[in-house]
């Protein structure tokens, strides 16, 4: 009687084990899940923005390279329509970016991303300037990029 006891113990108690594995694994590959759609999110963030940026950038030097060589009025407006749309573009992005990065440093460069870029807007007073302008925000664009991808590796 004692040895049916026992193996009906052994038994039940097996079962709970093994119960227990299974739910903490499920448990451990939920987590997994979750950081992994997180990690998924933060990428599609940083490369949104960075899209939307690069895509803004270009309309800056096509307005300013037109308002700078003297184009007609009716062309600078157009270019203007576009970057509009351009920069309206860079907020849902960049938005998505404070919410889910935190890192102070990967925020930070991406606002200077963003205000280099914007600053093209002032420098259309001469090709020269206006080059500058663009370096200014492509470098920041790089820095951004670098930022991002060393955090995205940390986490």
């Amino acid at each position: 009687m004692l040895a049916t006891i026992l193996a009906v113990a052994g038994t039940l108690l097996g079962a709970v084990v093994t119960g227990a594995i299974q739910y903490l694994s499920a448990g451990r590959t939920a987590r997994a899940a979750r950081q992994q759609t997180l990690w998924d999110t933060r990428l599609d963030a940083v490369t949104t923005l960075a899209a939307a940026v690069s895509e803004h950038r270009r309309a800056m030097w096509n307005r300013g390279e037109a308002v700078a060589k003297r184009e007609p009025d009716t062309r600078i407006q157009e270019l203007k329509a576009q970057s509009r749309v351009t920069r309206s573009a860079i907020d849902r992005p960049l938005n998505v970016l404070r919410v889910l990065v935190t890192d102070p440093a990967v925020r930070s460069a991406a606002d200077a991303m963003v205000s280099a870029t914007y600053a093209m807007r002032q420098a259309h007073t001469s090709l020269d300037t206006l080059t500058q302008a663009r370096e200014t925000a492509v470098r920041a664009y790089d820095t951004f990029i670098d930022t991002a991808a060393a955090y995205l590796a940390a986490h």
